[in-house]
């Protein structure tokens, strides 16, 4: 049924991946950008489905794509996140032993070497997006990916993404991509992404 789409609630609280990401931004973020996202693809829907003609459907297809990629890359972003393992709060950062790990090492060379190569494509999007780090369904590679605006990932099964866009991170570290991105690392939920990896090359669904 058109209409429906609701707002997730995040699986921690508001407060949980600060001092990397504050209480104002994921406030904002979550019941105010995605909210908006939510409410206009709902409103969306229910426009499409009174449409008499093809004229009036291809109108609100921009409408459907925006505001449903933008609910579904922030469904997964929430999930993406953790409390920070470093401030001892939860396993935010924490990239243990296992498949993602042998992934990673053997894509990448290290964890460290995937952050700077995610880092310098994702600052380099041009005005708002998302980075990712997807699995190539063909080579069952781990690759990073870019998308622009509310574009969601569709050529690759996306295991990380970090949105770009400035409502995630101007109020914290104003104009410095750079900084955010390094410091979202600490806050990576690894443990949501190996499942995601896992599934991914079983061909589960995600």
């Amino acid at each position: 049924m058109s209409g429906q789409h609701t707002l997730p609630d995040l699986p921690y609280s508001y407060d949980a991946l600060e001092p990397y990401v504050s209480q104002q931004i994921m406030t904002l973020h979550h019941k105010k950008h995605h909210q908006t996202y939510v409410t206009a693809l709902n409103a969306a829907e229910v426009s499409y489905a009174k449409t008499a003609t093809p004229k009036e459907r291809i109108a609100l297809q921009a409408a459907l794509r925006f505001n449903g990629g933008g609910h579904i890359n922030h469904s997964l972003f929430w999930k993406n996140l953790a409390p920070a393992a470093s401030e001892g709060k939860g396993k935010g950062g924490e990239l243990k032993p296992g498949p993602l790990k042998d992934a990673i090492d053997s894509n990448f060379g290290s964890l460290d070497s995937l952050k700077k190569e995610f880092n310098a494509a994702t600052a380099a999007i041009q005005g708002s997006g998302w980075g990712w780090l997807g699995l190539n369904p063909s080579t069952k590679r781990l690759e990073i990916a870019t998308t622009p605006n509310q574009d969601p990932l569709l050529t690759h099964i996306p295991i990380i993404g970090v949105d770009i866009w400035e409502h995630a991170f101007y109020l914290q570290y104003l104009n410095v991509k750079v900084d955010y991105l390094n410091a979202i690392w600490s806050v990576i939920n690894f443990k949501e992404a190996e499942k995601r990896f896992t599934e991914g090359l079983s061909g589960s669904k995600l």
